[in-house]
Order: structure tokens, then sequence, then C-alpha cells
């Protein structure tokens, strides 16, 4: 479709939706995303100049991700318990392809690229408030559950309402790696490691997933907004805490194990003063190793999805991760839970 093309399905869609005279300045492509299409739309709203992000499904979508239906759901009920996350706002259908939804999304401005908030000077003292503010929006995310939100449409394989979260999580790394071309020894030791000593299941509520340093929007007040939400599903809500410790989402600041901001009981303190449940330090030591092994696994996929004919050379780059996430998991596994050296 073109560029003037899509401008004017905007402002069609828009002009439906609100009230008021409606006039699209741009509709401008934005690059990332490999679930989803993102435009930026400059727009005046009844005179007022307003911005959105517009987030459409992509002709294919990485596996475990929900399309944009699906997201819009979970972002209105996210902000319906208090989670700090742009609202989501008109969902249509075949707006930007034919059988593709897409929705409008109040637009942030502030910084989210991993290495400037972990490390620049200028975020310094956002920085310094971030483990507060993620621990009480990640609290927030899981004061979501099946009984307070049983319509909510993330139910999905492996990833049911009732299914044990830590089975689930390991039937859906065994098919990421089975889709491999090449067998990854490190990543079957990791699994089988993680299969003999899976968690007891615990309570179930929704899991952001990707939630990490990277995936939520800084400004100079510290967190503006929890972003990206398409791998939610029902699961442990100690997975989060898992993925937020991965190595990889330190940035360069791997002394700082909770998304590089700080260390992991800094972080499980401000989760539980927010209402959280109690942090199990082994249940998360479970969840890091699964997060490496998870990464790695997707990291080697990347290569894949470019084989298969996606132009992307980013796709190319990824792939070479996927050794150092190995080593991270292999590194945890030797280092053993928390409980076992005195520190649970």
């Amino acid at each position: 479709m073109s560029a003037p093309d899509l401008r004017a399905r905007v402002e069609s869609v828009l002009k439906a939706r609100t009230d008021g005279p409606v006039s699209v300045a741009a509709v401008t492509p934005l690059t990332g995303g490999a679930c989803q299409e993102n435009f930026r739309v400059e727009v005046e709203l009844a005179g007022e100049p307003t911005v959105f992000a517009l987030r459409s499904d992509a002709r294919t979508a990485l596996p475990g991700s929900i399309r944009r239906a699906a997201e819009h759901a979970v972002i209105e009920a996210a902000v319906s318990v208090g989670v700090p996350t742009p609202r989501a706002r008109w969902l249509t259908a075949d707006l930007v392809r034919p059988g593709a939804h897409a929705y409008f999304l109040d637009w942030l401005d502030g910084e989210a690229i991993g290495a400037r908030v972990t490390c620049h000077p200028r975020v310094a003292e956002a920085r310094a408030a971030l483990p507060e503010q993620l621990g009480a929006a990640l609290a927030a995310v899981h004061r979501v559950t099946p009984g307070t939100h049983p319509a909510l449409p993330v139910d999905r394989e492996p990833f049911h309402t009732d299914a044990d979260p830590a089975r689930a999580a390991l039937r859906f790394a065994r098919g990421m790696l089975d889709r491999l071309p090449r067998p990854r020894p490190a990543c079957e030791l990791a699994l089988r490691w993680l299969d003999a000593h899976r968690p007891k299941r615990g309570p179930t509520t929704l899991v952001h997933a990707d939630f990490r340093t990277g995936n939520f929007m800084v400004t100079s007040q510290g967190l503006a907004g929890v972003l990206d939400w398409e791998f939610a599903h029902w699961g442990d809500p100690m997975e989060d805490i898992g993925w937020l410790c991965v190595r990889d989402w330190r940035f360069g600041c791997v002394d700082r194990p909770a998304g590089g901001l700080c260390d992991r009981r800094t972080f499980a303190r401000a989760y539980e003063a927010a209402g959280g449940a109690a942090v199990d330090p082994d249940r998360v030591h479970w969840w890091e190793v699964c997060g490496n092994l998870r990464w790695g696994a997707a990291a080697a996929f990347q290569g894949l999805r470019f084989a298969e004919g996606e132009d992307d050379f980013e796709l190319l780059a990824i792939p070479r991760r996927a050794a150092e996430m190995e080593y991270e998991a292999l590194r945890l596994i030797e280092l053993g839970p928390p409980s076992r050296r005195g520190q649970g």
C-alpha cells in the first residue's frame, strides 16, 4: 500500500472513531518489531496536534507471540489494574493490509535503548528510581489473573490456563530447538537440567514474558511506561523476574543482575513492597536459567528466519549471541540455586 493511501485510510478510521475534524499529517514506518508493523501517526484531532503509534499484525509472527487483537485486550487489562503503559485506543481490521488487525496506541517520548538506560549519565537520576518503579509495575501486571480476567485472549498452546507453567515453558523451548537446522548440545543439556529440576507449581497470573530493559520507556522522572506485550501469557509470575535477570538484558552492566539496574534482592524487595508475591530465589534461579535457554534458542532462530527469506541483516547478527546465552545457562546450572549456596 502506498504512503498516501495508508494516510487516507488512517484518516478515514480516525474520523469514524473520534468527534470533530481530523487531519493526518504523516504516517511514518518505524524500524523494529518482529511480530508487528509499527507506524508513527501525526494527526490533528479537533485542532489539537496529537501523535499515536499504530501497530499492525505483520505478515509473519514469532513463535509464542499473540496477534494485535489479543495484545489490545492485554493492554486494556494492564491499564485497568494500574500498570504504567501507553493506553491502547481504537482496534481496527484491514487497515494496513487485508486480514490484519491494527490498533492505535498513545505515543510515549523518552529513552528505551537498553545501553543508554543502563549506562548513560544523562539518565543516571532516573535510573536510580527504576528498581522501585519497575517492581511496582510488575506487581501490578501480576494482579491480572484468570480469576480477575477470565476472558483475556492469551490462552494458547502451550501456555494454557490450566497448564503447569514450567512444563509449558519447556515444551515451548523444545519446539524452538526442534525447528533449528542443527543440534545445539548446550541447549539440550540446559533443557535436561531444567526438566529434572522443575519447581512445584505456584499461582498463575498474567506474565508479560518480555519484561526487560529495552522494553520500557524512561524519562528524566524514571519509568514512563512498559512496552511490548506481544508474548504475554498465563504463567508463573517468577518467570518475569527471571527474564529481567537474563544476562543479555544488562547491556554491559553485568554486576547489576536485575536488568543492569540493581541486584536481585533489591528488585525483589521493591516487587514485594508493591504487593507482589513473596519472591522465591530458587524459583527465580530456575526461570533465569530457562530465560537464558529461551533467548539462546530464539537468537539462533533469527538466523533461520533470514534463511527462510526475511530480508533483515540484523537477523544474521543476532544468532551470534546464542553461544553467550548457552554459556550463561551452563554457568548458572553449575553455580546452583541460592539455597544451596546459603543465599536463599
